[in-house]
Order: C-alpha cells, then structure tokens, then sequence
C-alpha cells in the first residue's frame, strides 16, 4: 500500500495542529510505552527488523521542526504501524522521540557526510540508508560539476560499510530561490544517473523525488530551504513509499549482526 493523497493529508492535518500547539491522538513512545497498533499487513519484508539510517545534512537532522524529529518519528511510526520493529541508528541525537539517533550533519556537503559516514555506516550496520543530501552543496557551489560522482563514491562506502543495506536516495528538496533551484535540478539529474548505474551493477537501491506536488512546496519551506512540519510530514510519506518499492524489488534483508553485539544495537544506540 503506497500513501495516497488522503493519507498524506491526514499526517499534514496532524503536522499543522502540531504547530499549533494542539493535542493529536496518536502513535505513543517506544520500548516502556504502549506499543503502536500494526496493521494486519506484516510489514515490510514478512516483518524483518529495519536498523534505519538517516545519513544527510540539516533537514535530516530534522532543523526548522518545531521538536527537532524532522521527518523521523512521522517514518518510525508509519513503518511500526505497518508491521516493522524498527532502530534508528546514527552517532547523534536529536529530537523528542526516545528513539532518536541519526546521521546528520548541519551545514555538511556530500563529502563531509561521506566521511561521518566511512565511521558510522560499518559501526551500525544499517539494512536501510535514507540518503538526502547536497542541498549545502548548491548553497555554496561546492564542486556542482562533480556531485553525482561524489555521491557514487558516498554510496559505495554505504554499501562496504554494510553490505546487507539498501539504499533510499532522495533528490533534493525544491529551493525558494530560483538560482539555488536550478542547481537543484542539475544535481537531482546527476543522482539520478548515479542511480542507474548503481543499480545496473546490482546496488539494492531505490530512487524517491522529494521535488512537488509529492514533496514539500516552497510554502511549506521555512526559510527557502528547510521544510515546515507539514513539509516533513510529506517527505516521511515519500520515504515510506519509497521503502515500499524496494521491498516490492525484493532488496530489504535481514539486518547483519554486529561482532560483539548480536542482536544488534539496542533501541537507544547504548552497547553492553
């Protein structure tokens, strides 16, 4: 089931009384809280567990979002409701949802995400990388000729760092200026290209557009940029039916066991 138009509304209408300061039924914490009632589906994979990494730049550190989540606990939630037990795992924290690690780095360009992630992606060992950045990139014309490459040489680190992963590579979200925007374009071209030949070489990896009318507006931008939390509610539905169309693909596999830890890293990211 991907998420329709009237799906997408209901987690905006949640994300726009969030705002507001008005109280939502819904979804409660994980690990000492209620569970979160799941669908007769599943889940994802026959209900494999998902050790998700969020690996970007500001927006995936969830910066603009009224409690820091960004887009996060809107995907954590949807995927436990479908039928996932699920561990966000990264070296940060950020946000109010208990289960907050995440790899993002504010203010970093492809390269320097690339290098958080040569340390981070083999210490996790995700079987699910949420890939969204370069943003910073167009803002201050990093080396724009050579972003797809860089990002080919970032995913290739993804997949020896974890084998067992599959990749979710997002383009960019759209950009209130017009200069920055046709940077946008150009680089979501160049990832695109990177992404078929990854996959034509057997890379486990799905491509999601976070550009409109799916993802965020620029009315739904806070400052040109980063997204409102209607915006990240959106880029949380792009994601998940993002995730959806590799498991239709036959990519999502079982999570590697980590030397040391073989159940893998508990839900707050804390070793025994």
């Amino acid at each position: 089931m991907f998420f329709t138009a009237t799906c997408v509304c209901r987690i905006l209408a949640c994300a726009a009384a969030l705002t507001q300061g008005i109280a939502i039924a819904g979804p409660v914490g994980q690990r000492d809280q209620a569970p979160i009632p799941r669908r007769a589906t599943g889940g994802f994979a026959k209900g494999i567990w998902l050790r998700v990494m969020p690996l970007g730049a500001s927006i995936t550190y969830g910066l603009t979002s009224h409690d820091g989540n960004g887009y996060r606990k809107y995907l954590r939630d949807m995927i436990v409701d479908y039928g996932n037990d699920v561990n966000m795992v990264g070296s940060r924290r950020n946000g109010s949802m208990e289960d907050n690690d995440v790899e993002g780095w504010p203010g970093y360009v492809i390269d320097q995400v690339h290098t958080k992630a040569n340390a981070a992606v083999p210490k996790y060992k995700p079987n699910l990388v949420l890939v969204n950045v370069g943003t910073n990139d167009c803002s201050g014309n990093v080396d724009l000729a050579n972003a797809g490459k860089r990002m080919s040489n970032l995913l290739d680190s993804v997949y020896k760092g974890s084998p067992r992963a599959t990749v979710i590579l997002s383009t960019l979200l759209i950009r209130s200026d017009e200069e920055k925007q046709e940077c946008v374009v150009n680089l979501n071209s160049q990832f695109k290209t990177v992404a078929a030949a990854q996959r034509e070489n057997g890379r486990r990896l799905v491509v999601v557009d976070m550009q409109p009318p799916a993802g965020p507006t620029t009315t739904e931008l806070v400052d040109g940029t980063h997204p409102t939390e209607a915006g990240y509610a959106k880029m949380a539905a792009i994601w998940f039916n993002g995730i959806k169309e590799a498991d239709k693909a036959g990519f999502l596999l079982t999570k590697e066991a980590i030397p040391g830890n073989a159940d893998g890293v508990p839900d707050r990211g804390v070793y025994s």
